[in-house]
């Protein structure tokens, strides 16, 4: 317990910017119209695409076992993330593309 106190009041300003962050998100994702949803989409599972060579990168220089565990179900997540996103993105831009009429 006196570790985790510790550790809390050495990391007091990163903890507050990190639940700062976590309001003013829910803040700005509440207010987007439904119209940019999609594009906005697009560009989050782009970036995450970004973090997760950067995961990559991280865990090829892990030296212990547990850190390279870790870092794996990490890239495995995201890239479920990713992939996962690109096709609820895909499905959304199908709505939006006229039907053809049958004549």
């Amino acid at each position: 317990m006196e570790n985790i106190l510790h550790f809390i009041l050495e990391n007091k300003d990163m903890i507050i910017i990190v639940i700062l962050s976590i309001f003013l998100g829910m803040e700005v994702i509440s207010h987007v119209p439904a119209v940019l949803h999609t594009p906005l989409m697009s560009g989050a599972n782009a970036i995450h695409g970004v973090v997760i060579i950067g995961a990559i990168i991280v865990m090829g220089h892990a030296t212990d076992l547990i850190a390279k565990i870790i870092g794996f179900l990490a890239v495995v997540l995201g890239t479920l993330n990713v992939v996962g996103g690109f096709v609820v993105t895909d499905r959304m831009l199908e709505m939006f593309k006229k039907k053809k009429k049958k004549d």
